[in-house]
């Protein structure tokens, strides 16, 4: 199975992924992992996890809803993460010989939602140094650009990181002042960026590296949901690192278990795929 999904990602997606920091893989996904997806997806809508956010403010219209490190919770996603081609796909863009998942984060704005995701990149809220970090972001229904997530196209080239920002109220991580600028306003300043989106449908999905900056926009759609499941890969050189603040996830198992340096050689991160030789 995975072979001939990896076929459909040609060297111009690898290269474009280097280069940009993002690129949409159409049709890598057949619809017996759509539906397994969905089917964990509304468990955990059911079923929130001890880290579940719930980001628009009462009286509001819609339902913005994140949740992650749910993927051991629910068979359908668990399924996924190991035996889908996901992790084959992290594998083929990052250039690397075994690919470990490092969590899921699921991303929900319902009909009528007029909260955006905040401009940030993820690296920086991570417990891991490496240069192959990505995520695979997976629609489970039809998004239209006006709703899919925007990217700005090099910015994982910047080489400068800046500090994570809080989804439900955009302000600051509480990070040791100085440990990294804000990031900057995209909005204010659009001309000065390529901003990279598209149309998506169901089976397609977007790879990203951990550095890209990103943002999306509210679904005001009063007809159309936005389920997406965003899963996160680690590479060959990631190993585990110490951040200025808490991070997200915060993977309290792992003080003491791991030093800064350390390959990420733990139970909670699995290998879901390696190179064939």
């Amino acid at each position: 199975m995975s072979a001939d999904v990896l076929a459909k990602v040609t060297e111009e997606d690898v290269q474009r992924f280097q280069e940009e920091g993002a690129v949409r893989l159409r049709d890598v996904f057949d619809p017996y992992w759509v539906d397994r997806v969905a089917a964990g997806v509304e468990r955990n809508l059911a079923e929130p996890g001890p880290y579940a956010k719930f980001y628009t403010p009462q009286g509001n219209p819609g339902f913005f809803f994140g949740d992650y490190c749910n993927w051991s919770r629910f068979p359908e996603l668990r399924e996924f993460v190991l035996r889908s081609p996901a992790a084959a796909i992290a594998g083929r863009v990052m250039g690397s010989r075994q690919v470990r998942i490092f969590h899921d984060h699921l991303l929900v704005k319902e009909p009528g939602t007029i909260e955006r995701t905040p401009w940030h990149h993820d690296q920086p809220y991570y417990c891991v140094d490496g240069v192959q970090v990505c995520s695979i972001w997976m629609p489970l229904d039809a998004v239209p650009r006006d709703t899919c997530i925007q990217y700005v196209a090099g910015s994982h080239r910047w080489g400068q990181w800046f500090m994570p920002r809080r989804f439900v109220d955009q302000r600051n991580y509480d990070y040791e002042p100085g440990a990294y600028p804000s990031v900057p306003d995209i909005d204010a300043e659009p001309e000065k960026y390529t901003v990279l989106s598209w149309d998506l449908e169901p089976g397609d999905c977007i790879v990203f590296h951990a550095l890209t900056l990103h943002g999306a926009p509210g679904n005001l759609s009063l007809e159309r949901r936005r389920r997406a499941l965003s899963t996160r890969w680690l590479g060959d050189d990631v190993v585990y690192a110490k951040r200025p603040g808490a991070t997200s996830p915060p993977f309290p198992e792992l003080e003491g278990a791991l030093q800064p340096g350390d390959p990420m050689d733990h139970e909670l991160f699995p290998i879901a795929w390696r190179r064939s030789e």
